[in-house]
């Protein structure tokens, strides 16, 4: 599995789909193929975010210092900007914006393995892996320094109501901005990872329980193109509704064998389930923390507990991990997996 990179939709990543199938199969599970298309130009929009922000700062710059203008033009400015920003990066991000300069869609497929009809509780994890210009760790500071720019030029435009805001400090705003967009832009596809740990150690989880479970009930989901904005989950849920009801889903999604294992939960109905789960774990001795989703991530359980699964997912890692993440270090050399193993024993039973 990870002898070579899985960017969804290409044929590294079909040879994997394929070898999980065969096991899966040879495991007695009936396993169905649901294939997705998607345009990768879903990976702009962040970079497009940052690009944005940064050229909506220099022209609020003029606006903000000049005592002739009147005083809600930068307000003005920003919050047109601002929406019609937004709304470009939301249609890039959803797929019905395309761009002209990011390649044709690509096509892959989620495998939907199953011993019965009925299925309450799906096992997920995704198969594909993606290399960027900067680590997950990259993208988490870039997400934090966009929301601290988006909100230094509002609280400028804000001031501007007032009168004219001193150059140095509309300046700071600006020089925030462009940095921002900067470091959005290293949001684009760059290289090639193998994804040992992403997702390389939730697949063996996930792979380790449909070995071991006996319950006929558990199913398992792998899905397609998670990388380029949860595209196979996204597609499990808006297809598939009827599996989603009144079931469980617990996704495994990088598994360290260092740092805090994470129990992530997105409503009322995943956190009861995290809260079993917490004491089903407790016995491996690891540091153990239920929590929301934090902003900057995004996972495989957040569109299946919107389709109305009881969904929560899995994690374990610390910074070192993110600063491998979405890189060509992200190799399975030196790693043990064997915490992703035991999850997944546990799971299973």
């Amino acid at each position: 599995m990870l002898a070579a990179p899985r960017e969804a939709g290409t044929p590294e990543a079909e040879a994997a789909r394929e070898l999980v199938a065969a096991h899966l199969t040879a495991l007695g599970y009936t396993v169905e193929r649901q294939p997705v298309r998607w345009s990768p130009a879903t990976l702009w929009a962040f970079p497009l975010l940052g690009a944005g922000l940064g050229w909506l700062s220099l022209v609020l710059l003029p606006l903000l210092g000049m005592p002739g203008l009147p005083p809600w033009a930068a307000l003005g400015a920003w919050m047109i900007g601002a929406l019609s920003l937004a709304t470009v990066v939301a249609g890039v991000g959803a797929g019905w914006a395309q761009l002209p300069f990011v390649g044709a869609p690509r096509e892959d497929a989620n495998l939907i393995a199953t011993r019965s009809p009925r299925v309450h509780r799906w096992i997920v994890a995704h198969l594909d892996s993606k290399a960027q210009a900067h680590s997950m760790a990259g993208r988490l500071v870039a997400v934090w320094v966009v929301v601290v720019a988006a909100l230094g030029l509002t609280a400028l435009c804000l001031a501007r109501l007032r009168g004219p805001v001193p150059l140095w400090s509309s300046g700071a705003g600006a020089g925030l901005a462009v940095a921002a967009g900067f470091l959005a832009g290293r949001g684009r596809l760059s290289g090639r990872s193998r994804g040992a740990l992403d997702n390389g150690s939730g697949l063996l989880a996930a792979l380790v329980a449909a070995e071991v479970t006996q319950d006929p009930n558990t199913g398992i989901l792998i899905t397609a193109a998670e990388e380029f904005g949860l595209v196979g989950a996204r597609a499990f849920a808006r297809e598939r509704p009827s599996l989603l009801i009144d079931a469980q889903v617990i996704n495994l999604d990088t598994i360290d064998d260092a740092g805090t294992l994470y129990i992530v939960s997105h409503d009322s109905q995943g956190g009861s389930v995290a809260v079993e789960l917490a004491d089903r774990l407790g016995p491996l001795g690891l540091a153990l923390r239920r929590r929301r989703l934090p902003l900057g991530i995004f996972v495989d359980s957040h569109p299946l507990a919107r389709g109305g699964a009881a969904a929560i997912t899995i994690g374990r890692l610390n910074w070192r991990t993110l600063g491998v993440l979405h890189t060509a270090r992200d190799v399975p050399e030196g790693r043990s997996f064997e915490t992703a193993e035991r999850i997944g024993q546990i799971i299973a039973a």
